[in-house]
């Protein structure tokens, strides 16, 4: 895997920096006298860096150390903000697949509840296959793991409906430039445009509908 980088001063100043309050589908209020998110999710994140799984055990549940300690990529080198209770780190120097573009933590009173990453998938279909299940679940962060922002915005501008029509994984066929990775309704079909290498990993870059 590749080497984690140490991180300078752009951490050193993640308590100082002002969160946003923009909102998100993930966003919770901050229990009076609970620790600021950004500092939550900095020791989690420090901890990381430094292999030191009983110290990320004090500030995240398992689950969230679980997932952590996965990342394939060199650790991101920018604290970017927290929006609400969602903490991201980023990269500034590496491409990832995805929009995430990194880590993002979301903090539930004093401790990172779920990290969301940037995935290395070698196969389209499990890239489309995760991207639905994201959609499926109304989990945006979910979809940054693998999409770019462009078409999680887009796909999820309509929300799923489970009592509306089913969906049907048709497989990925191959398109110029990638694959185009399918799934059909009644009455049309909803297309993945997966981009990418086995080495790089693959993202979905768009999407498109077919109608009957």
């Amino acid at each position: 895997m590749f080497k984690r980088l140490v991180l300078g001063a752009a951490l050193s100043a993640v308590a100082t920096l002002t969160l946003a309050s923009t909102g998100s589908a993930l966003a919770a209020p901050v229990s009076a006298g609970a620790p600021a998110p950004g500092k939550v999710a900095d020791k989690l994140f420090r901890a990381w860096l430094a292999a030191d799984r009983a110290g990320a055990a004090k500030v995240a549940t398992p689950a969230a150390v679980k997932a952590i300690f996965t990342y394939v990529y060199r650790a991101p080198d920018r604290f970017d903000g927290c929006s609400g209770n969602v903490c991201r780190f980023v990269h500034t120097s590496v491409r990832v697949p995805g929009g995430l573009d990194g880590i993002a933590m979301v903090v539930t009173g004093s401790k990172v509840s779920k990290v969301y990453l940037s995935r290395h998938i070698t196969e389209p279909p499990i890239v489309a296959k995760h991207l639905f299940a994201a959609w499926k679940r109304g989990d945006e962060y979910g979809g940054l793991e693998v999409a770019t922002s462009a078409t999680v915005q887009k796909l999820f501008k309509v929300k799923y409906d489970p009592r509306g029509v089913t969906h049907f994984f048709q497989g990925c066929s191959r398109e110029r430039q990638g694959y185009s990775c399918a799934y059909s309704y009644e009455g049309g079909a909803m297309l993945m445009h997966v981009r990418g290498s086995r080495n790089a990993g693959y993202e979905v870059r768009s999407i498109s509908y077919l109608a009957d």
